[in-house]
Parts: C-alpha cells; sequence; structure tokens
C-alpha cells in the first residue's frame, strides 16, 4: 500500500488571502486521455478538508488540477472584463515516488498564476 498523497491549497496573492470557494478537479493523465478521480472545493483557509488524493487512492503518474477561478475573481470584484484572462487555471505534473507527500498550490491574481511544489 503506498504512503503517499496529493494535497492543494489556493492563495489569492492581489488580495494577500486564502481562496475560499474555488472548484478543484484532479485528472489522471495518459497520453492525451484524462480521467476525472476527484473533484473538491477549498475552504476558508484556502484548502480542501481532505487531501484530494489520499493515500489508499494514491498511484504515482501524470496528472493534472485544473482550478475553477472565474466564478471567484468575479465575487471579488478582480474579474475585469469578459471574456476573463484566467477562467480555468491548469497545471499538469508528475508525481513519482509513491511514499511522498505531493503538495501543489495555486498562487493566483487576475493577470497571473504560479505554482511549485510545495511540503
Amino acid at each position: 500500500m503506498s504512503e503517499g498523497y496529493l494535497t492543494t491549497h489556493v492563495l489569492d496573492t492581489a488580495r494577500g488571502c486564502p481562496a475560499e470557494g474555488i472548484p478543484v478537479v484532479l485528472y489522471r493523465v495518459s497520453g492525451n486521455s484524462h480521467r476525472k478521480i476527484a473533484e473538491t472545493v477549498t475552504n476558508a483557509d484556502g484548502r480542501t478538508d481532505a487531501p484530494i488524493l489520499p493515500k489508499d487512492a494514491f498511484r504515482t503518474g501524470q496528472y493534472e488540477l485544473v482550478f475553477f477561478v472565474g466564478d471567484y475573481l468575479r465575487a471579488t470584484g478582480q474579474a475585469g472584463e469578459d471574456p476573463l484572462f484566467l477562467d480555468q487555471v491548469p497545471i499538469r505534473f508528475g508525481m513519482a515516488d509513491a511514499e511522498a507527500h505531493y503538495h501543489v498550490p495555486l498562487l493566483l491574481s487576475p493577470y497571473g498564476y504560479s505554482t511549485y511544489r510545495g511540503s
């Protein structure tokens, strides 16, 4: 049994606070195929209430997190005119260590984002 797991969170770097209420979907990627394996929403701390990929479901491989940020940017008055510059933010990454905790956060502003492998 694997001990690895995956977590995420979203920080609104423009406002300097956690981003609450952002839907997040996790896909397993194989070539050009995507298979949805989890979905959740960020809480008041910008985190998910549980790992988006817990230990009992963890497998190494290629994955993609998609953050649906458009409604959040609209609700916080940061959206600007339609079409939004950022509406969905996909982050594709690989997980090779079956025993590791992978943390893939999103640092968000209305016109840019970044990510990194956290802890």
